[in-house]
């Protein structure tokens, strides 16, 4: 048994998804696959894991416990409106809290948040990363997307949401967490 699959007797541990953001002319592009895994069994095919937040300015992908993402998505928007839409900071004050609060401190779960002008991840370690290429993968299967989007950007006419989209689709033939059935979110 590998430690990705040890868990605590009664604990039904989750595994998969991949979620795909990146910045492409102008435009910024979420994806996700619908998978939910469950030990060997697929527990639903569309999940929803890409959703717009606050006004539907801000584009939200998630990977890990969906309860626990949820909450973060929430608490999100929370900031969000605290700060009037200022992602830059709502992101940098929730990882804040994240990293400090005793009860976010122990959510498992990542999350990408994107606008017109910012793309980031954050996670339970406090990081707020911005990648420098301007896409980004998390998930099960995030670096295989991340690798495809790379390579559809720099050597195909597709727009944003096609290579969004088409990446998920890769990583899905490679990640057996991951399936076909994806869901963009577009801005820009």
């Amino acid at each position: 048994m590998t430690d990705a699959w040890k868990e605590t007797p009664g604990e039904a541990r989750m595994h998969g998804t991949t979620v795909l953001a990146l910045r492409h002319r102008g435009r910024t592009a979420v994806a996700g696959d619908g998978q939910v895994t469950l030990h060997d069994r697929v527990l639903k095919q569309r999940a929803r894991k890409v959703r717009r937040i606050y006004n539907d300015r801000i584009v939200v992908g998630f990977a890990g416990a969906t309860a626990d993402a949820l909450s973060l998505s929430e608490r999100l928007q929370e900031k969000l409106e605290r700060y009037n839409g200022n992602l830059p900071r709502a992101a940098a004050e929730l990882a804040r809290d994240w990293r400090t609060d005793k009860v976010l401190r122990r959510l498992e779960a990542v999350m990408v948040a994107a606008d017109e002008a910012h793309l980031y991840v954050l996670s339970g370690s406090g990081d707020v990363i911005e990648p420098d290429e301007g896409v980004i993968g998390i998930g099960s299967g995030g670096a295989a997307a991340q690798a495809a989007a790379v390579a559809l950007m720099r050597h195909s006419d597709l727009d944003a949401r096609r290579i969004a989209e088409e990446a998920v689709r890769i990583a899905a033939g490679i990640c057996v967490y991951t399936n076909e059935a994806v869901t963009v979110e577009e801005i820009g």
